[in-house]
């Protein structure tokens, strides 16, 4: 291996895979950084069995070569040097790195140890800008939950349609469900596909793709997914992220979400969410808050109570639909919920509350869109 890089730009495809590299003490091969000089690009891969991710960038090589390293090492090292042209080149299994005034050399692995990471068939793709669909997936992802015993709930799910992605995630407390449309349609996929994506794998999706321009291409199979992002300088791979799925099948959500409401309730979002702040600062160990609404007040009162604390009072003004309804809400959720539906929305907007009353779950809205709903499930207080 011999070839040249600005430090800034390895120190970008580091931060892009070094996430993913795993503390393991079974399989310590997984704590390295796979370096990869090959015709005109460098690559940099990560894994931890369960994703992968690929970094590469255009080079001049003088001579190709690839060794696995330790990330945190060569991590913390690129960033102290400076802004200048780095030397990479191999001798045995060992990295040799030239900067400016520094010579490095890092104890390496041979590249035959580093796991490979299944190829995913490039046939069937669908193609969206990145930062909508990570937008649109950052409002559900934080919602799913590490299971043991449902392992379906541990990841996000996806419905990938003619001209709709659905992505969903539950922890058996409360679900949300975004719809995301797209006029121009999803790209060369001949049937509809569904899949369970990994939390982690999700989160990743979103801390690396999140703020790239241009589209997402996402590549499907039945054990695994690929999402890809082009290069801007060839027509090749900027960055790959390949993840198993979840086996299993998802719960059938659809039947818990309520057909009909018995009382709506739309309020200004802010102040109800300040309005559930305050009142969480009073809940007990359950961290349970009351909502009583009032259809003849049009008037929605937050209560909550802990016998150590104290406990607190106070109302909202809104418009009230439907009947009288009293029902508790562990305030975490509450607030959590309402953080997702108004995410990217205007600070003034109103949010709409679906009740069916004090033992059913309660639905939350942005008004007027209907493409996110929120769903928590009430505290049984009897």
């Amino acid at each position: 291996m011999k070839t040249t890089i600005l430090k800034d730009k390895l120190k970008d495809g580091i931060s892009v895979v070094e996430r993913i590299s795993a503390k393991s003490l079974n399989l310590p091969i997984l704590n390295n950084i796979l370096v990869n000089v090959e015709k005109s690009f460098l690559s940099l891969t990560t894994t931890d069995l369960e994703v992968g991710i690929k970094w590469w960038t255009l080079v001049k090589t003088e001579k190709e070569g690839k060794i696995a390293v330790p990330a945190r090492v060569l991590s913390s090292f690129i960033n102290f040097l400076p802004n200048k042209p780095v030397d990479l080149s191999l001798k045995d299994l060992t990295l040799k790195i030239d900067c400016d005034n520094y010579k490095t050399s890092i104890k390496g692995f041979s590249s035959e140890e580093f796991p490979i990471i299944p190829k995913v068939p490039t046939e069937e793709s669908i193609s969206i800008p990145s930062k909508l669909f990570c937008q649109n997936l950052s409002q559900v992802v934080d919602i799913a939950s590490i299971s043991s015993t449902k392992p379906e709930i541990s990841g996000i799910y996806f419905l990938f349609q003619k001209e709709l992605i659905t992505m969903v995630a539950t922890d058996s407390f409360r679900l949300g469900e975004r719809k995301l449309y797209l006029e121009s349609g999803l790209g060369n996929i001949q049937k509809d596909y569904s899949l369970i994506l990994p939390q982690r794998a999700a989160k990743e999706i979103i801390n690396i793709f999140s703020e790239k321009d241009g589209n997402l291409v996402i590549y499907f199979s039945p054990n695994q997914v690929m999402f890809e992002i082009p290069s801007s300088e060839t027509p090749h791979p900027q960055v790959q992220l390949t993840s198993r799925l979840i086996e299993g099948d998802y719960p059938n959500y659809q039947e818990i979400i309520p057909k009909q409401h018995e009382t709506k309730v739309s309020l200004l979002s802010q102040e109800f969410i300040n309005q559930v702040k305050l009142a969480s600062l009073f809940s007990g160990k359950i961290h349970e808050i009351k909502l009583k609404i009032d259809p003849k007040k049009n008037q929605l009162d937050l209560s909550s109570q802990n016998p150590d604390i104290g406990e607190h009072q106070s109302f909202l003004k809104g418009k009230v639909e439907g009947k009288p309804c009293e029902v508790s809400f562990n305030h975490r959720f509450l607030l959590e919920g309402l953080l997702s539906v108004i995410a990217g929305k205007e600070k003034e907007g109103e949010v709409v509350l679906e009740l069916t009353g004090s033992d059913k779950p309660g639905v939350i809205r942005f008004k007027g869109d209907d493409n996110y709903l929120y769903l928590v499930m009430p505290i049984k207080t009897s």
